[in-house]
């Protein structure tokens, strides 16, 4: 009877799928790399249609995400790798596997900004029908959508968790896969859940009110910065895997607070701003 209680109770927990890879032929497929692949077409065709519904060509995307999303993809790699250093250049850890995405491990905000400027570049480069800011605005949506989907591969790779908990929606992480520590743990908060859904509902949040916001191009971009740090401070709190740390706290704790209060400040320097230009033009 007690064993038949145990395991009813087991069902209660979200399970780590126990394929992170799928075999095709003579090919590897990682589901890690299929969640951020299918969370990049998305973005491509909910940005493309949201740009074309602002004025722009969705020729222009697609020239662009040629040079922002590799961008994206190494400066991601190397804010995990610039982080997480141990993990390849320490005791007993391999500097090659520095190379390897497909097992997860991109930080969010290196692929932000060198996929930003990238973009920036790339838009730059010939006379386009809408400005940049604009098109920032368009891809706002879409961006967090497709963090959300990409979010699902940490899922695969039974990663990014965070403290343990017997709460019904808990994720039940093997033992091999479980943070040194956490041994005797066996289930733990789905950090990687709640920032998907975070995601999803900021960029519906962006979808159905960033009109009513904006007064100026480029501030739904902003709103987008304002919404995703907002959520990803408390999933910050959460979270156990190793991270180096700066005055006791998690180096993407304090990211997150510096991109926040970035944000911030040019939303209300730039409304301000307009809201003088304004003014001296009524004066006249």
């Amino acid at each position: 009877m007690q064993e038949f209680i145990s395991n009813s109770l087991m069902y209660r927990f979200i399970p780590t799928p126990s394929i992170s890879v799928v075999g095709v032929g003579p090919f590897s497929l990682h589901m890690y790399a299929l969640c951020i692949l299918a969370g990049t077409l998305t973005a491509l065709w909910v940005g493309g249609r949201r740009y074309q519904n602002m004025g722009g060509l969705r020729s222009d995307l697609s020239e662009v995400a040629l040079y922002a999303i590799p961008a994206g993809i190494v400066g991601g790699r190397l804010y995990h790798v610039i982080t997480s250093p141990d993990r390849y250049f320490g005791a007993g850890g391999d500097p090659w596997r520095a190379f390897a995405v497909w097992e997860g491990g991109l930080g969010i905000w290196g692929a932000i900004a060198l996929g930003t400027a990238a973009a920036y570049l790339a838009f730059r480069k010939k006379e386009r029908t809408s400005t940049f800011a604009i098109f920032a605005d368009a891809l706002a949506p879409a961006l967090l959508i497709a963090q959300g989907i990409g979010r699902l591969g940490n899922w695969f790779n039974g990663e990014l968790y965070g403290k343990p908990t017997t709460l019904p929606w808990g994720l039940s992480i093997p033992s091999v896969d479980r943070v040194p520590g956490y041994e005797n743990f066996a289930t733990f908060q789905p950090t990687f859940a709640y920032e998907a859904i975070w995601c999803f509902i900021s960029a519906l949040i962006i979808i159905r009110y960033g009109s009513l916001w904006k007064r100026r191009a480029g501030e739904e971009f902003l709103f987008y910065v304002l919404l995703y740090t907002f959520g990803r401070f408390w999933m910050e709190l959460l979270r156990i895997d190793d991270s180096h740390r700066f005055l006791g706290a998690r180096i993407n704790l304090w990211v997150d607070l510096v991109v926040f209060a970035t944000a911030l400040s040019l939303l209300v320097l730039g409304r301000r701003r307009a809201r003088a230009k304004n003014n001296a033009k009524a004066v006249i």
